[in-house]
């Protein structure tokens, strides 16, 4: 009861009730918000409020900030030092590929040398991204971002760090569409790398697979058989990977083995290519060939004597 009797003794006479102080104040809330809605006349406000808070705002978050970037700095450089390592251990197996690959190429020169070749290839290699993919699922057309102002031309061979992507359809002059080999309209001319077996590699639409729609049922093909550029289209040069050997089936009715394929690279998930240029040298003709001289027919040098044996025989008669 005294605490009761207390409160009524604080309690101004002439303060309003709760509801009405309520509404004064939920209506005083709408009145500003529709003025600085309209005028915007509160925003120095509201700028000043900011302002004054901001450097509580930054006290009481430093803790969280300082032990985030304690974690992140400690996380970075452990993955840095992961990172070094295994660039440094790829570096150490890309150099010892390219030392044998030298050796590779040295004896390749000299075998040339030594069978006289008439011709050298020399291949240009230039990375493009891909800027966009054709949506319509039953064409594989990408864009990238190399055109004629590039030296790209229309027919160039593309492949990736895997094997063959495809070529360019349509070289515009700051981008250019490429046809992947999985396109149903595209085919590529292909070889068996273990025997040197040719055929045509025909797209199905499926980036996952190719089809080897020409090759006989008694064809020396196995799964498993890489599948190399043959070099006789033109486009491609000869010895880039192209896919794996994965079925065979070898119906006797029919004159030709359903033969599929996968393909080496990742046609639908590539991000970068690389355009080729192939560049052919003539090697220039041997003097010593070009300044030989024909040689006689022995059968004209036999007539001859044959004629003059007989002329010597005639003689011999008449006397």
């Amino acid at each position: 009861m005294a605490a009761a009797k207390s409160k009524r003794q604080h309690r101004s006479p002439y303060s309003p009730a709760l509801g009405l102080r309520l509404l004064l104040l939920a209506g005083l809330s709408i009145l500003i918000q529709y003025i600085d809605h309209r005028d915007n006349h509160l925003d120095t406000v509201r700028k000043a409020i900011g302002a004054t808070v901001y450097p509580l705002r930054v006290l009481v978050d430093a803790p969280v900030s300082a032990w985030r970037w304690i974690g992140e700095s400690t996380a970075s450089r452990n993955q840095l030092q992961l990172e070094n390592s295994r660039l440094n251990v790829e570096r150490l197996l890309t150099q010892a590929r390219l030392q044998r690959y030298s050796a590779l190429e040295a004896e390749n020169a000299r075998l040339r040398e030594m069978l006289e070749a008439r011709a050298r290839v020399r291949e240009q290699v230039r990375v493009a991204e891909i800027l966009s993919v054709s949506a319509n699922p039953f064409r594989h057309v990408l864009v990238i971002d190399k055109g004629t102002s590039d030296g790209v031309y229309d027919g160039q061979a593309i492949v990736d760090a895997n094997g063959v992507v495809g070529q360019i359809i349509e070289a515009g002059v700051a981008s250019s569409q490429c046809l992947l080999i999985s396109d149903p309209g595209h085919d590529l001319p292909v070889e068996v790398n273990r025997n040197g077996l040719r055929t045509i590699a025909r797209g199905t639409g499926d980036f996952n697979r190719l089809d080897l729609p020409f090759l006989p049922n008694n064809s020396d093909i196995e799964p498993g058989d890489l599948l190399v550029t043959s070099g006789l289209g033109g486009a491609f040069p000869a010895g880039y990977p192209v896919a794996v050997v994965d079925s065979i089936t070898r119906v006797p009715q029919e004159p030709f083995a359903a033969v599929t394929a996968t393909p080496s690279a990742a046609l639908n998930q590539v991000r970068e290519i690389m355009l080729i240029w192939s560049e052919v040298e003539e090697s220039e003709v041997d003097s010593e060939e070009a300044e030989t001289p024909a040689t006689e027919d022995p059968a004209i040098e036999s007539d001859g004597a044959s004629d003059g044996d007989n002329t010597d025989s005639e003689g011999d008669a008449d006397e």
